[in-house]
């Protein structure tokens, strides 16, 4: 396998059970494991891959005592030789899988997401993967009790680990389940782990069989081929071959087993069965003989379940019948950095939010490439209810050429979508990446947008509160600033907001624009030696002043005729302009009128968040109001602040404390709500 250059680390990580796991072979507390990370070695060139070796000590066919130190020098040689050599390394299969997985991951990292290994139905939401549930063994009342719990859960397929408390229990067990359910409502798979003897499995088998047990894995100890294979002819059960195929690397020896035994069924772990690529083998072999096959994870933490989930999901597309991939759940600490969730008896990638949002580009993707020339947008309610308009597709497509071209935006840059998909700044986003063959990186819309990201896009539209709230936290500041373009747009940016700004090493604008432009028509540089304070127009933007001072926008790309705005604006000879506030924000107060951004521009350095808002007031008409967001009541604190930043007439007059700033869903400022909470209170 070829690859860029590249270093590898080695990271050993115990991991621990959240109750004892119970097989045949004895009980599990504690589980080790170490993570393969693989990194660029070139600084010109950025990308991240993990993957995870999980030996089992009693069972795999490469685990010794001196397993760290075997692998320290496969990675060396792997890292040495810059290639993985997937031949050479068919005798240590965990080894193997986790550099595999790492290869894989870091491949993911290169287009956008590590996480994303195997890309299928699976990864994109489309499709979760039916699995079992497992019931550890355990006293009859314990395990009595885990049963309940799965089916409970939603499972219609569950798992029982027999051989450890007696086989009159556990058909005790058995029959009480079916009892209840028959096999067309629970499928039933017990797992033997090689308990019985030779002698013993027939008489095991006869009884099982009584209630429609799906199939049964390894009856007896691996290794016993010729009884492995009178049982499999004589079953009365299909039988699954689990670890009988550990340590049978070569091909030519699979062959060999398969054609012997003549099991109904194998059972896939790529940690124990040759990582990918020999359980591919081995499900290709089996496929030619008509035996039946299913994957399941071997105890690895997430990182590994992560990978075999998508190998098995991208390898098997039809699969039907459920897998054995629900032990991410096992452990007290996990890799919590995996999209993987479980509903009910399906594992999916990502949580159910997400594959929403997901399925909503793909929806409106959908009526992009219809022929109506038209699609509903709504405006973002900041002065206002929402209301529904009509956008025509060729102007939000001559808006996005424009963005990609002042932006300098290039094929295969990735581009950040965190806006609802119900207001323009959400559709653009889209319309952008289809107009610049942009990678569209969807994200449920939050206040913290990179809060699951663990590569920077190329390219990211956001709201002043999200860019604030991001910079709050240490992982999110670090992607923010290492975000080639930024466009900040839907509301105000405060000094405080700008000048954290100032020391961003890549491109960040401010945006000027609405619903009816189709979102921006200007931008203003906040870094670097071009900042600004001032808005330039787009190529073919011009603008005016109106006879009340507010803005006028031509751009006949976007937009019929000439939009008069609410935006009191400056102009400036060179034909940029500055913002000074809303018409509609002026709070005129016994005949002064003062414009409520102005105000809030004083108090930047307000402790809390707030807004300032017109209150009714009986004697003056209206009075400067001002609500903040708080715990507790910080009224005379706040007011003795603003008694030394602002003029006697600009002063508050009324306050009130909430729990959460009224705002749009876009996160802007919602001010006329805020003054009607004056009016109730």
């Amino acid at each position: 396998m070829h690859f860029l250059p590249f270093r590898l680390r080695v990271v050993p990580r115990t991991l621990r059970f959240k109750q004892p796991a119970g097989t045949s072979r004895g009980v599990y507390t504690e589980r080790r494991v170490w993570y393969i990370l693989i990194t660029s070695a070139d600084p010109q060139i950025r990308f991240t891959g993990l993957g995870e070796c999980a030996p089992l000590p009693d069972l795999s066919c490469d685990y010794s005592a001196d397993y760290e130190e075997r692998l320290l020098a496969v990675c060396r040689e792997v890292e040495r030789t810059q290639n993985l050599d997937t031949e050479s390394l068919r005798d240590v299969p965990s080894m193997l899988f986790g550099l595999q997985s790492a290869f894989r991951s870091a491949a993911g990292s290169l287009r956008g997401d590590y996480r994303l290994l195997y890309p299928s139905a699976f990864t994109q939401g489309q499709r979760g993967i039916r699995i079992n549930g497992l019931v550890w063994m355990g006293s009859y009342d314990e395990m009595c009790r885990r049963m309940e719990e799965k089916l409970a859960q939603g499972f219609a397929c569950v798992k029982l680990k027999i051989g450890a408390i007696g086989l009159d229990s556990e058909l005790a067990l058995i029959r009480s389940l079916r009892s209840r359910y028959d096999a067309q409502t629970v499928e039933l798979r017990v797992d033997a782990n090689g308990a019985f003897t030779p002698h013993e499995a027939p008489h095991v088998l006869e009884q099982l069989a009584r209630y429609g047990i799906h199939s049964i894995e390894q009856p007896i100890k691996q290794g016993q081929w010729h009884e492995m294979a009178r049982l499999c002819r004589q079953t009365p059960l299909p039988i699954a071959l689990d670890e009988e195929l550990i340590g049978v690397n070569e091909k030519a020896r699979k062959v060999e087993l398969l054609d012997e035994i003549k099991p109904q069924f194998i059972i896939l772990k790529p940690t124990l069965h040759g990582a990918f690529t020999g359980a591919a083998e081995w499900m290709q072999l089996a496929r030619e003989r008509g035996i039946g096959y299913w994957t399941t994870s071997a105890l690895e933490s997430n990182v590994g379940l992560n990978a075999i989930a998508q190998w098995c999901a991208a390898a098997d597309p039809d699969a039907t019948m459920p897998q054995g991939l629900g032990t991410g759940q096992l452990f007290v600490s996990n890799y919590e950095q995996t999209r993987l969730s479980m509903e009910g008896d399906r594992l999916w990638y990502g949580h159910a939010k997400q594959r929403e949002f997901a399925q909503e580009v793909e929806d409106f993707k959908a009526r992009w490439q219809t022929p109506c020339p038209t699609l509903t947008v709504h405006t973002s309610g900041s002065t206002g209810e929402p209301r529904p308009m009509q956008a025509d597709k060729v102007c939000m497509w001559n808006s996005a050429q424009a963005t990609v071209s002042a932006l300098g935006l290039q094929p295969g840059n990735t581009a950040l979508l965190a806006m609802p998909l119900r207001y323009i700044a959400g559709q653009m986003m889209v319309v952008r990446s289809l107009a610049a063959q942009l990678q569209l990186w969807p994200v449920v819309p939050s206040l913290h947008p990179y809060a699951g990201l663990h590569e920077a896009p190329d390219f990211a539209a956001l709201t002043p509160m999200q860019v604030y709230e991001s910079l709050r936290v240490p992982h999110e500041r670090s992607l923010l600033r290492r975000t080639l373009c930024l466009i900040i747009g839907g509301g105000p940016i405060t000094a405080e907001l700008e000048t954290a700004l100032q020391t961003f090493p890549h491109a960040v604008w401010s945006t000027y624009g609405m619903t009816e432009t189709l979102s921006h028509i200007a931008l203003r540089r906040l870094n670097g030696p071009t900042a600004s304070t001032a808005y330039k127009p787009l190529d073919g933007v011009r603008v005016s002043l109106s006879p009340q001072g507010t803005l006028q926008i031509e751009a006949p790309q976007v937009h019929e005729g000439l939009l008069v705005t609410n935006d009191l604006a400056e102009l400036l000879p060179d034909g940029s302009f500055r913002i000074l506030g809303r018409r509609d924000n002026v709070i005129d107060s016994g005949g002064l009128k003062m414009q409520a951004e102005a105000i809030e521009a004083k108090l930047a350095d307000l402790p809390v968040p707030f807004l300032i808002t017109a209150a009714p007031d009986e004697r003056s008409g209206e009075a400067v109001a001002l609500v903040y967001e708080a715990r507790h009541d910080l009224t005379g604190e706040l007011a003795a602040l603003c008694r030394e930043r602002l003029d006697r007439y600009e002063q508050p007059r009324r306050w009130l404390r909430v729990d959460c700033l009224p705002r749009t869903e876009t996160g802007k400022p919602a001010r006329k709500l805020a003054s009607a909470l004056f009016g109730k209170a």
